[in-house]
């Protein structure tokens, strides 16, 4: 089976978490926690950073790891490095989201979420 390794943002401020919509594929107009692939001799770090710039025109610092999620989906599996983060620079734009907003923790639960990304809205409702 093929994998797919990815890292994610939970951008945090005070109570607040940044969630984005997907706005295509399988999963258009599901929530997920920002992000994307790692590209050939990047630290996880770099490419997150690079990816939320790419999607979201933000700049991103204090990246502190929380957990890695391992989910099958039915044609791959992915490999999720999640990070909190801060925004610290850049003007939100919606490069690949339909819609973003921020929600209490426990609002999280309440969204419709990617499949992995639900592991990781589990993740942060225990650490919590």
């Amino acid at each position: 089976m093929k994998v797919i390794e990815v890292v994610a943002a939970i951008i945090k401020k005070e109570d607040k978490i940044f969630i984005t919509r997907r706005s295509y594929g399988e999963f258009k107009d599901m929530w997920e926690f920002p992000g994307g692939k790692i590209e050939a001799g990047e630290s996880k770090e770099d490419a997150l950073i690079r990816e939320i710039k790419e999607e979201l025109e933000l700049d991103i610092n204090n990246l502190e790891y929380l957990t890695t999620v391992d989910y099958d989906y039915p044609n791959f599996h992915l490999t999720m490095h999640c990070f909190i983060c801060e925004i610290c620079g850049g003007s939100l734009n919606l490069n690949a989201h339909n819609d973003a907003k921020w929600a209490l923790l426990e609002e999280l639960p309440l969204q419709a979420w990617v499949p992995a990304d639900v592991k990781v809205v589990e993740k942060l409702l225990g650490a919590h």
